[in-house]
């Protein structure tokens, strides 16, 4: 089951994916481009066209795999040999006097291979690799410049480039995760509040049209027993008055209709708030009263998740529109297990329709979904 947080995590994590995939074409592109631009600055220029092109078909393997999760051991030590491999033969082949800017360019076609490992480790792993590959280029530009201001300037560079990067990658994930977790935490309130404005909407609704019905039968009725042309005490009349009597305590109180469902859950409802879990019902439409399968599945959901739940307070609505039944449990506090919500409902016909999940997400709270459709039930 995929919870919300899960679901936002994959469409960040597919952009992330974007970018790494864009840096890992873009970077060695350039780097490439600029060895054919400037082939005499490179004693083997074709050396050095292999290794981008190498360091290109890398990305083609390592990106997707970073899209699916961690690298592996084996596939970030690739990932490692593969920069510092790149940079030491970028280093060798380069010529000492050339143009200054050109030597830099091992690191920033490679960089993007380290931030691979800072997405997928700890600064306990990318932190000492991002040094490695600084020091190859280190030793590098020495042996060929020496040590001079033009050497120190260009490891300098070198050493920007891989800071700013790769601290910027490490700062991402973290800050991303906490903006996920705020616009998943946004969303369900959202969520709530409209099903609750919704579920409001909905039994104003409800209570206008008994009201319109009394107003359409009941008021003609009492005139009639008000100017004698009905009889209060024939049956058929104290029949329709009680009925209508009925309809009027239900249109002006705050109970809503369902009494049927709600009295095969109490007991479980009653053993929840002992617990501590008191739990807040309300019905939209009428949902009668399930057959006896259907009422043990519903019976037995709602106790098992209640059951999983710690002490605070939840809510369930049922909504009835035309055959279809929908009962909703939600929560504000994590599960201590998940039940296994499958084995409830073996003994419901297949003609009811019967469909129960379980939606949590990371932070917290989650929903019990519960529907079967009335007439297929028996």
């Amino acid at each position: 089951m995929v919870s919300p947080q899960k679901a936002a995590w994959d469409t960040v994590e597919a952009g992330l994916t974007s970018l790494l995939r864009a840096l890992a074409v873009v970077l060695p592109s350039l780097a490439l481009l600029q060895v054919l631009a400037n082939a005499r600055d490179y004693r083997q220029p074709v050396v050095a066209v292999l290794v981008w092109l190498a360091v290109l078909g890398a990305g083609t393997w390592l990106v997707p795999r970073s899209r699916a999760g961690r690298l592996t051991t084996g596939e970030t030590a690739a990932a490692v040999a593969i920069a510092v491999a790149a940079v030491a033969a970028i280093g060798a082949v380069h010529r000492a006097h050339s143009d200054p800017g050109n030597v830099n360019l091992a690191v920033l076609g490679t960089v993007w291979l380290l931030a691979l490992v800072v997405m997928s480790h700890s600064a306990r792993v990318w932190i000492p690799v991002a040094l490695l590959v600084f020091a190859v280029d280190g030793v590098l530009v020495f042996r060929g410049q020496g040590l001079n201001a033009l050497s120190v300037s260009k490891l300098g560079a070198a050493g920007y480039i891989i800071a700013a990067i790769l601290i910027a990658f490490a700062a991402l994930r973290p800050t991303l995760d906490t903006h996920v977790t705020m616009a998943v935490r946004q969303a369900a309130l959202a969520s709530r509040a409209a099903a609750e404005r919704a579920a409001a909407a909905a039994i104003r609704q409800e209570r206008r049209g008994r009201l319109a019905v009394l107003e359409e039968e009941g008021l003609p009725l009492l005139r009639g027993i008000a100017d004698g042309t009905l009889d209060p005490a024939d049956p058929g009349v104290r029949e329709q008055c009680a009925r209508h009597a009925a309809v009027l305590r239900n249109a002006l109180s705050d109970a809503a209709p369902g009494g049927e469902v709600l009295a095969a859950l109490q007991p479980t409802l009653r053993a929840a708030g002992a617990r501590g879990l008191p739990v807040t019902v309300q019905f939209i439409g009428e949902p009668g009263m399930p057959p006896p399968p259907v009422t043990r599945a519903v019976m037995a959901t709602v106790d098992a998740v209640l059951g999983a739940l710690p002490p605070h307070q939840a809510a369930l609505t049922v909504v009835a529109a035309g055959d279809d039944v929908e009962l909703y449990l939600t929560f504000d506090e994590g599960l201590r297990s998940a039940p296994d919500l499958t084995r409830f409902g073996r003994d419901v016909p297949a003609a009811a329709r019967w469909h129960a999940s379980l939606s949590v997400t990371e932070t917290g709270g989650g929903f019990l979904e519960v529907s079967w459709r009335k007439d297929g039930a028996a």
